[in-house]
């Protein structure tokens, strides 16, 4: 089977135990995450040969971080080498009416510092079916935008199938440049476009009426969204399906979970209420792996698709850490309806 490629920054991820606030935190738990590699360890958890691609530096931290990748079967043979550092980021998880906090240290990381022709995509694209990116990546530097830019291209000449999350992180855009004037040219080359409530309107100014994601009250309203969906496809006509994810947020631990796609028509998927969360870090991303692997294993049926991908991102919401370390059957096992946690013996 062709390889998944996916590009972008993998951090050192630094929480606080528990709900503990940095403040009053005496240790912080370390794994790694980044949007890319997130999907691509979904994918390598789904059995599909994947590729992760980005620039790390040369030092210990950086091999541990691919001793990580290499645990879950994620190819890293395309990384490259230089740069002075891995980038961190710092979680406080959130609970109940307090929300979580995300604080960035990823200035002057090794990916940051990356330009064209440092990564040979002729080589990287060998055997590739499809190219996955997402809008954190354009937004850490120019030298990252235009090498993402520079493997759509690639990726369109040889006509392999470009996703990406919109991802919009007002935080990152920091070197002159504005999401508005640099996302256009790079989703202009993708097949699949992926967002959620924000991401259109924050990016594109483009957004259903009347929806305020600070007071859904747990209640979103799919059919508010096709209008999101065709509007994005009207705009970047080679994109053939526009997938929206669609929380309600209750509080920091209860979210309804849930996601339309469109392509021929809307498809709109079963929603999860989902009471007891466990890290939410990484659902946008647990979606994108199923919805992939849904896309390439059901080819003809959207609406299995997109119920996949929805079932997946409901699992991670049980799985601490970035990456949703679940299994096919067990995404299976939900979408037929067993969701009663019993203990399997």
């Amino acid at each position: 089977m062709k390889k998944i490629v996916t590009f972008g920054e993998i951090m050192l991820r630094l929480a606080t135990p528990r709900y503990d606030r940095f403040i009053q935190s005496k240790s912080l738990n370390s794994t790694f995450g980044g949007g890319e590699a997130n999907v691509s360890v979904s994918l390598a958890n789904y059995g599909l040969p994947t590729e992760f691609v980005t620039r790390l530096p040369k030092n210990d931290i950086a091999e541990w971080c691919l001793s990580e990748l290499r645990k879950y079967n994620v190819g890293t043979q395309h990384i490259v080498k230089g740069g002075e550092r891995v980038g961190i980021y710092f979680l406080e998880t959130g609970a109940v009416a307090r929300a979580s906090k995300v604080v960035y240290d990823r200035a002057h990381s090794s990916i940051a510092t990356i330009e064209p022709g440092m990564i040979n995509w002729d080589e990287v694209f060998k055997d590739a079916q499809w190219f996955h990116w997402t809008g954190i990546t354009p937004a850490i530097s120019q030298g990252a935008a235009d090498v993402c830019l520079e493997a759509i291209k690639e990726a369109n000449k040889r006509g392999i199938t470009v996703s990406t999350d919109l991802n919009y992180r007002k935080n990152l855009w920091k070197y002159g440049k504005t999401a508005s004037e640099v996302m256009p040219a790079l989703v202009e080359g993708c097949d699949i476009i992926l967002g959620n409530e924000e991401d259109a309107e924050k990016v594109f100014g483009i957004k259903p009426e009347g929806f305020d994601v600070a007071h859904t009250g747990g209640e979103v309203d799919a059919a508010e969204f096709e209008s999101v969906c065709k509007q994005l496809m009207k705009r970047f006509p080679r994109a053939k399906k526009v997938i929206i994810t669609l929380r309600g947020s209750i509080n920091a631990n209860h979210n309804t979970w849930g996601g339309v796609l469109y392509s021929d028509k809307l498809y709109e998927s079963k929603r999860y209420d989902i009471t007891h969360i466990v890290d939410r870090v990484g659902g946008g991303d647990s979606f994108m792996g199923g919805l992939i692997y849904g896309l390439i294993s059901y080819p003809n049926d959207d609406q299995k698709a997109l119920n996949f991908a929805v079932a997946a991102s409901c699992l991670k919401h049980t799985v601490y850490g970035d990456f949703n370390l679940v299994t096919v059957s067990e995404v299976e096992n939900l979408m037929k309806g067993d969701g009663s946690g019993r203990v399997y013996r």
